[in-house]
């Protein structure tokens, strides 16, 4: 039997699904603290282990060289950005990892920021707490709205079909042709500068990877159409902090509402105190019923999994 250490801090939110390995996988060790481990910490945790069932710890080349009994790393996470591929293919360390597995609950997180964003629910609360209670409540509805979604794959699709009550026109930009689920879901594709000129709301589905860290530039950022709301419910990374700032204050970009930051926990508070800006914290995955479907198809990783080619998805 396989020793396995497990770091995903979804065993210590739902401590029934330990017993569920245990049943299976009775050599098992759990972290008992949420916080990530640094390098040194996962080297330690990890020492004289087969397989690793981790979160969202960093899998670098130092971890790796010291850990020669290593053969198996299954992930109970989104993305695989905090993995190197490189790394793992050097060293003959197999990945576990499954696609789309929280697409419903970070799906519903989307479309409740667009609603939030639109009606400016965050925004009134903020001020119904100081005690305002002011003579004009505007908002917007979705209905109406033109949606476009960057990135149309296993989230980007479940975010189009969440729509379709909602009586929205829906543009989608992937680099992949859809052709099927478009005509489906009437969904018309585009080139992503055409879609941001266009869209009331632009939403953003991509993984973080080298074609896609830092692609919301300045430049970028001024081709959404004047007003736009701006969602990120994907990778912190992807849009420059910085430059959408500047642009929420004089108005080119109405609203942005982002669960995910550059740096987590979050140090750019400008960005998240400004009247026009929902957030969250990277809760996008967290509902119960993600944590366990993501924890359970890792159940299968240990023996389900596969050698990474950098460059290659889910690591391009």
């Amino acid at each position: 039997m396989p020793r396995i250490a497990v770091t995903s801090p979804i065993y210590i939110f739902l401590p029934h699904l330990r017993d569920e390995l245990r049943k299976v996988h009775p050599d098992v060790r759990f972290k008992d603290k949420p916080e990530r481990f640094s390098e040194d910490e996962l080297i330690a945790f990890f020492d004289d282990c087969d397989a690793a069932i981790i979160g969202l710890d960093r899998i670098t080349d130092r971890v790796l060289s010291a850990l020669p009994k290593l053969r198996t790393i299954v992930c109970s996470s989104i993305g695989l950005d905090h993995v190197d591929a490189a790394a793992c293919r050097k060293h003959g360390v197999r990945i576990a990892w499954k696609a789309g597995l929280n697409r419903q609950s970070v799906a519903e997180l989307t479309i409740a920021l667009m609603i939030d964003a639109l009606r400016k629910a965050t925004f009134y609360g903020r001020g119904l707490r100081d005690g305002d209670w002011p003579m004009w409540r505007e908002g917007r509805h979705l209905q109406g709205r033109t949606v476009g979604i960057h990135g149309c794959g296993n989230i980007g699709k479940r975010v189009a079909e969440l729509l379709q009550p909602f009586g929205v026109t829906l543009l989608a930009s992937d680099r992949i042709d859809y052709g099927d689920f478009y005509k489906k879901n009437n969904v018309t594709h585009l080139p992503p500068e055409q879609l941001r000129a266009r869209a009331d709301i632009v939403t953003i589905h991509l993984p973080k990877n080298a074609s896609t860290t830092g692609m919301y530039t300045a430049a970028v950022l001024d081709q959404l159409k004047p007003g736009a709301i701006l969602v990120n419910t994907a990778r912190g990374g992807i849009v420059d902090e910085d430059a959408l700032i500047a642009r929420l204050k004089d108005g080119r970009i109405a609203a942005a509402a982002f669960d995910v930051f550059a740096l987590e926990p979050i140090k750019n508070m400008e960005l998240v105190n400004l009247p026009n800006v929902v957030a969250t914290p990277h809760i996008g995955g967290s509902a119960t019923e993600a944590w366990e479907a993501v924890a359970r198809g890792g159940f299968t990783g240990l023996t389900d999994n596969f050698l990474p080619e950098p460059g290659i998805y889910p690591f391009d």
